[in-house]
């Protein structure tokens, strides 16, 4: 009698027999990731430019310089936050500009009353305009760009109405002092700004408002199907954009001691968007990068310094800074396709 041939079967695994684990990514395997660069290469670059400019610039890495270029971008940050906030959306505001061309307009003209209501009167344009901006997007079903191009035109023009298209000097020690001020040697633009990206950053990460930002960005549709307020969202974020332009320009003012609407905040929003884009927050949305966006406006303003250490025009940063633009929206558009 023929009996059938038994295949073992396979018996359990050799308790010494290791274990198949995925292997950590080698170094220069990351170094290919645009994964990497979108999350670490603006961290990468302020340390290339401080160590070049520690080599090769006299006089750059001194406490006086350091304090100057803070100063200078302390604006380009607090501005740069609600942008954030905003493209976090998948959106975009270019009136930033004239917004703190329009909160300096109303300084001089309310100061007479008094620093606090000047200073109230200042936000609450700002926020009008962020307002106007939401509704357009929300409500009305504007693209970004189209309605917040609006304001960009129209904003800056109702600044000039209002400042008869002159400039104004400040003499108020107590506006002045918000600044030329300083608290334990750190100018006070400086604290605001700094204090402002902690709180931004708690706001996303902390909050039910800022994951309703991330989500509406993310997926509007979606979004608005889970039940999420996407236009009490949109509006929210748009009138936080244009209450901290029209701090910057508030504290731009300050430190300039003019109001001058005809110049403040010129080409503010692409610096915004580009300190936005090369912290490594996505133009799609979905995501909000706050250190990242701080460390894309000390990039910026650490490389125009540098260009001028070495009596390069202006001209030539602003190359400089399309460049890295283009890199940094390629590096996004890489990650997404993989």
């Amino acid at each position: 009698m023929t009996q059938a041939a038994v295949t073992p079967s396979p018996g359990p695994a050799h308790p010494e027999d290791p274990v198949p684990r995925d292997r950590p990514a080698s170094p220069l395997a990351r170094l290919r990731d645009p994964a990497w660069y979108q999350e670490y290469g603006v961290y990468v670059a302020v340390a290339v430019v401080l160590l070049f400019n520690a080599v090769f610039t006299d006089h750059f890495m001194t406490a006086d310089n350091f304090r100057t270029q803070l100063v200078q971008v302390a604006p380009i940050v607090i501005v740069a936050l609600g942008m954030a906030l905003v493209i976090g959306t998948e959106g975009v505001d270019l009136s930033v500009g004239s917004t703190m061309a329009l909160a300096a307009a109303f300084l001089p003209l309310y100061l007479g009353y008094g620093l606090v209501p000047a200073l109230v009167v200042a936000l609450l344009a700002g926020a009008v305009v962020g307002a106007v901006n939401g509704a357009l997007v929300s409500l009305v079903g504007l693209q970004p760009i189209v309605a917040t191009l609006a304001l960009f035109v129209g904003g800056r023009g109702l600044a000039l109405v209002m400042a008869d298209g002159q400039l104004k000097q400040i003499v108020n020690p107590d506006l002045l002092s918000l600044g030329t001020g300083s608290f334990l040697g750190v100018p006070l633009v400086v604290w605001i700004a700094g204090l402002l990206a902690g709180a931004v950053a708690f706001l996303v990460q902390r909050t039910t408002f800022g994951r309703q930002i991330v989500a509406v960005g993310g997926n509007r549709s979606a979004a608005a199907l889970a039940g999420l307020p996407v236009r009490r969202v949109l509006i929210g974020v748009y009138v936080l954009c244009g209450v901290l332009a029209a701090l910057a320009g508030i504290l731009a003012t300050a430190r300039l001691t003019a109001s001058d609407p005809s110049s403040l905040g010129t080409l503010m929003e692409l610096s915004a968007i580009t300190a936005v884009v090369v912290g490594g927050t996505p133009l799609n949305g979905g995501s909000v990068r706050v250190l990242g966006t701080v460390a894309g406006a000390l990039l910026m303003q650490l490389l125009r310094a540098t260009l001028v250490k070495h009596d390069l025009p202006d001209s030539t940063a602003q190359i400089a800074q399309a460049a890295i633009i283009v890199a940094a929206v390629y590096v996004a558009r890489e990650r997404r396709s993989r």
